[in-house]
């Protein structure tokens, strides 16, 4: 009888294992997204500057029993511009959703949304990016649905798309 050497298993077997890890890695919803802890917890303060193209938002602002969504989002982020006519469609839809102008000049923040038009009821300015990391913000943009009470339903990282929208928003807005 033939001995079989370990080194002629060990390659089809090591296949195998990635093979299987990978498998399991793509049966994700959403293998890009990382998972946040903030999900089931109270929001974090708020804590913005004020900005002249919009009314000052506060905490009280997502503890008033109306569904919010906060957005984080810079004039100079490409994919702020993609999601940006979502946004606008949601308050159009009667969602209320608090701007945080994300590590961004001022002038810039006013001059995109004079150009795409203003999706927020409320706003602020997160100059120096100490709100989004208490948020635990990867990168903009970034949205966050709060319940009535403060709570945070969900997290999307990344622009929110109408596929986004279709997949995850939309069953989470229509149970509320």
């Amino acid at each position: 009888m033939a001995r079989i050497s370990p080194l002629m298993i060990a390659p089809p077997a090591i296949f195998l294992g990635l093979a299987t890890l990978f498998f399991v890695g793509m049966q994700r919803d959403n293998p890009d997204e990382l998972p946040s802890a903030m999900v089931g917890r109270q929001a974090p303060e708020v804590a913005v500057a004020p900005v002249s193209y919009a009314e000052t938002f506060e905490a009280s602002d997502l503890r008033s029993g109306e569904l919010t969504m906060v957005n984080f989002w810079a004039s100079w982020c490409a994919p702020c511009r993609t999601e940006h006519p979502t946004l606008k469609q949601l308050k159009d839809s009667g969602i209320k959703i608090m701007g945080v102008n994300y590590k961004d000049n001022e002038a810039n923040a006013a001059g995109f949304i004079e150009e795409l038009g203003d999706p927020f009821a409320k706003g602020g300015a997160d100059p120096n990016g100490r709100m989004a990391l208490e948020w635990g913000v990867y990168g903009v943009p970034e949205t966050y649905i709060i319940d009535g009470d403060g709570t945070v339903l969900m997290r999307i990282a990344g622009p929110l798309t109408q596929r986004e929208m279709a997949a995850r928003v939309q069953p989470l807005l229509d149970s509320r």
